[in-house]
């Protein structure tokens, strides 16, 4: 599938509010350069986009990957979800492209045994949850305990944490952090 770079630039300037030559003036190009390639007259190299870009300021996968619908998406069929995990933790996001979200909600598998890694965890904000099945053990600073369905957790995501599957089978999450990590 391939994206109309200028359609889909004019409606990322339009959503975060911004005039052509207000772009034009933060990504240090002309007026003409803007315009240009919303009208899909001239198709940027990677890097000119790039600088165009970085005048809102959005990555190239943000750009590529945002919804920018003007009627954002409510609903979310399985499929849909994003998996940022691997084979041993699956972390499904909902509405990984929706544009400025102001927090994460993950549906999270881990297999027995595994674990988010050897290193803890720790960024800004809070996160919470409640284990669906299974069993998980949850380190948050100094405190370990294992949850079973039914148990939940909040906590400053600050704290250094980790999570590890100590049953013998798979463990399902339903989490929310804000602000979103992922």
């Amino acid at each position: 599938m391939s994206i109309d770079v200028g359609s889909h630039l004019k409606a990322v300037r339009t959503l975060y509010g911004l005039s052509q030559r207000e772009l034009a003036k933060r990504a240090g190009v002309t007026n003409g350069t803007i315009s240009l390639i919303e009208q899909n007259r001239v198709s940027p190299s990677i890097s000119s986009l790039k600088k165009v870009l970085d005048g809102i300021p959005m990555s190239l996968a943000e750009f590529f990957t945002v919804d920018v619908r003007t009627n954002p998406q409510v609903f979310y069929a399985s499929e849909e979800l994003t998996d940022l995990g691997d084979a041993q933790v699956s972390l499904r996001l909902v509405a990984s492209k929706r544009l400025n979200r102001s927090m994460a909600i993950m549906h999270e598998r881990y297999q027995p045994g595994a674990d988010t890694g050897g290193d803890m965890l720790s960024h800004r904000g809070e996160e919470g949850g409640v284990v669906i099945s299974g069993q998980i053990e949850l380190t948050v600073g100094g405190q370990a305990r294992v949850l079973v369905s039914g148990d939940a957790f909040y906590f400053e995501s600050a704290l250094p944490h980790r999570f590890r599957n100590v049953g013998s089978e798979v463990c399902e999450i339903i989490t929310a952090s804000t602000p979103p990590t992922f």
